[in-house]
């Protein structure tokens, strides 16, 4: 035991010597050629429009394939700005069977987009600028009726469950209906 110790002692020691040794006391001065920093480059992410808002969502998956289907995304990417009451996938599987296939057909595309855009407000409505007994306009041609009961937003009878989904071009309003236009 006794002998280790001196051994631990002794490479102790000798590591202390080797390295004041090699510690020259003369201080030289060279020339060092700055380092030059590459800075990483990041684009700026683009805020999301109200299309990517339903993109995003795993919640309005047939949502963005109607749109699709029936060619709205770019209209729905533009300047705007738009409110859109968005229905939920739930609120699609609740139409009668077949209706959501039907729809996506090509044959379709007419009544599709009139559904879809039965959804669309002109201009970004908050929420808190929705009044009860409030009439407001559609891209499709027709008016939508908002009510407020008990604190609880509805438009035309379908419940708003998430408000104020705010994107580049406008507001997206989550129901949990799909609106069906008179005409």
């Amino acid at each position: 035991m006794q002998k280790n110790i001196f051994s631990i002692l002794a490479a102790v020691a000798f590591s202390a010597i080797t390295l004041v040794a090699c510690n020259d006391s003369k201080t030289e001065t060279t020339e060092t050629t700055p380092e030059v920093v590459k800075e990483e480059v990041v684009a700026p992410v683009a805020p999301k429009d109200i299309v990517d808002v339903a993109i995003g969502s795993p919640d309005h998956t047939t949502l963005v394939a109607a749109v699709t289907a029936a060619g709205l995304v770019e209209t729905l990417k533009g300047a705007g700005p738009f409110t859109v009451f968005a229905p939920t996938n739930a609120a699609f599987s609740a139409l009668p069977a077949g209706t959501v296939e039907g729809l996506l057909k090509p044959e379709s595309k007419e009544k599709l987009t009139g559904i879809l855009t039965y959804h669309v407000v002109a201009g970004a409505v908050k929420a808190a600028d929705l009044k009860d007994g409030q009439k407001v306009k559609t891209l499709q041609g027709e008016e939508l009726t908002v009510t407020i009961k008990d604190g609880k937003v509805m438009i035309n009878g379908a419940n708003v469950t998430a408000a104020d989904l705010a994107g580049s071009n406008g507001v997206v309003h989550v129901i949990d209906a799909v609106l069906m236009p008179k005409k």
